[in-house]
């Protein structure tokens, strides 16, 4: 047995000894009062609503169901043999316990019908009454105090497992986008970068056959690059334990220096404007990584969807407590280039900017090209 089903056991013995102590004590009590054998019915019925909330487990739908039921009929006995007032102590704490569990594990709509019918029973001892006075018999108020104790039970643990429900899937949904920017932006980058090379290599190819083979020498290596980047993000999805967000600029912003010399081996110009070393030193990995995935989807989607272009600028500016970021290109405008940049690149660059807590603008530009703005805080720690 596991911890869950011990202390499901333990519960079941020490409901069966409590129950068994309060028919007990309302038999003597009855017995005192009414005389003669009239505590036998509801120590009968008692026993019965108890015995069935002991085997709940099996099927609780069925076994509220059976509890309820009995405890109807008892109510009505009493009401019309002039019996003692029923449900008794010991038939309302069973009552409670199937509530409870329905409550905890039932569909919401059978666990409101088990609640319902729960305080319907529970206030039944009102019709059962042989006085009527004023103030709530002593017995009801009990019932309905038994009740509310049984649902509260129930529906605390039912909340905090629908709270732990929720964050899993919110943990899971975030490292689930997580991983599938990582394999857009690396592994999409890479395939782009093969695709280029290898239009640019059929046309060395034609003109100058003896340089073909540098040509395929560099599809070869951004093959390699990019089986390397597969590697690295199935290796974060086979990974059980936590991954940790993957190092993508080996030295601050210095890696983005080789990601436009990559950029300009496909024949277009990229003037590139840093801040100084000492300034980027200060900045938290998760903004310099943003940086950096900025510029190489804007490069990639330049790649894409840009033939044209030929001169690009890419520019990384501090103005007091924020950080720009700004990719632009000269390719003439072309109506269907908006509709063709809106997939996933872009939606999961705004992703990364906005979990930062920054904005992005991306459109085409006043006369030509097309432009990707990027504002993103930093950290106080940064702030120097």
């Amino acid at each position: 047995m596991n911890v869950r089903e011990w202390r499901a056991v333990v519960f079941d013995v020490a409901f069966g000894l409590v129950a068994a102590a309060v028919l007990a004590f309302w038999a003597f009590r009855i017995a005192g009062s009414w005389g003669g054998g009239y505590w036998r019915f509801g120590c009968a019925a008692g026993a019965v609503v108890c015995v069935i909330a002991l085997a709940r487990r099996f099927d609780p739908a069925r076994a509220a169901a059976a509890g309820l039921a009995v405890a109807a009929t008892a109510v009505l006995a009493a009401r019309f043999a002039g019996l003692p007032s029923e449900p008794g102590p010991g038939m309302a704490l069973g009552l409670a316990v199937l509530a409870g569990t329905a409550v905890r594990a039932l569909p919401v709509r059978t666990a409101c019908a088990v609640a319902g019918g729960g305080l319907a029973v529970a206030a039944g001892s009102l019709l059962s009454a042989h006085t009527l006075t004023a103030a709530v018999p002593a017995v009801s108020v009990m019932n309905i105090f038994t009740w509310a104790a049984g649902v509260v039970a129930g529906l605390c643990p039912r909340l905090l497992d629908a709270r732990r429900r929720a964050v899993a899937e919110g943990v899971r949904r975030a490292e689930r986008l997580r991983l599938a920017r990582e394999l857009h932006d690396v592994v999409a980058h890479h395939v782009t970068g093969i695709v280029v090379q290898a239009q640019a290599a059929r046309l060395v190819a034609r003109r100058s056959p003896e340089k073909a083979g540098d040509a395929l020498a560099e599809i070869e290596t951004a093959g390699s690059d990019a089986l390397a980047a597969m590697r690295r993000v199935v290796g974060l999805l086979r990974d059980s334990a936590e991954p940790a967000e993957p190092a993508t600029i080996p030295d601050g912003l210095g890696g983005l220096g080789e990601l436009v010399g990559r950029f300009e081996a496909s024949g277009r110009a990229v003037r590139l404007r840093l801040p100084d070393e000492e300034e980027t030193a200060t900045w938290p990995p998760e903004v310099a990584g943003t940086v950096y995935r900025i510029v190489q989807e804007s490069l990639t989607n330049i790649s894409r969807h840009a033939p044209h272009a030929r001169l690009i600028m890419v520019s990384v500016a501090r103005n007091r407590e924020t950080l720009t970021v700004e990719v632009t290109d000269d390719s003439p405008r072309r109506v269907s280039r908006h509709h063709q940049r809106g997939g996933y690149g872009l939606l999961g660059m705004r992703e990364r900017i906005e979990a930062l807590g920054g904005t992005l603008h991306a459109g085409p530009r006043p006369g030509s090209g097309w432009s990707v703005l990027a504002t993103l805080p930093l950290p106080e720690r940064a702030r120097r």
